[in-house]
């Protein structure tokens, strides 16, 4: 994951000190992620997913798929409704699809203090 970063400064045009500046994390985070000592937190991916919108996090995390994720009016997500009190129709998934979508078999939350609890 650590080249994939590094991929995404060189593509962003930043120095890791503008990097890190532009995405609210201490400067040594970003060279000890670069480094290898250290794998990036919850709250440094959710700080990325921020800054760059279009950056792919599949692609981050996994090196699957496209750095930047493709936007055009096939992939935009649905409007808001503009009146607060309606709801937006959420589409109907087929069963079909249902089958055919992988299940959650675990969760795994870790926090702050470097602890973590499974959930099944």
């Amino acid at each position: 994951m650590n080249q994939r970063l590094q991929q995404l400064i060189n593509a962003e045009g930043l120095t890791q000190s503008q990097f890190a500046d532009k995405i609210g994390v201490a400067k040594a985070s970003v060279s000890h992620i670069l480094a290898g000592r250290n794998k990036p937190g919850f709250d440094f991916i959710e700080s990325l997913s921020r800054q760059f919108p279009n950056l792919s996090l599949e692609w981050l995390i996994s090196g699957k798929g496209r750095m930047y994720k493709v936007t055009g009016p096939e992939t935009a997500p649905p409007e808001a409704p503009q009146d607060p009190g309606i709801i937006a129709e959420i589409p109907t998934e087929t069963e079909e699809a249902r089958q055919d979508r992988p299940k959650i078999v675990k969760v795994v939350v870790f926090y702050d203090n470097g602890t973590f609890q499974e959930l099944v």
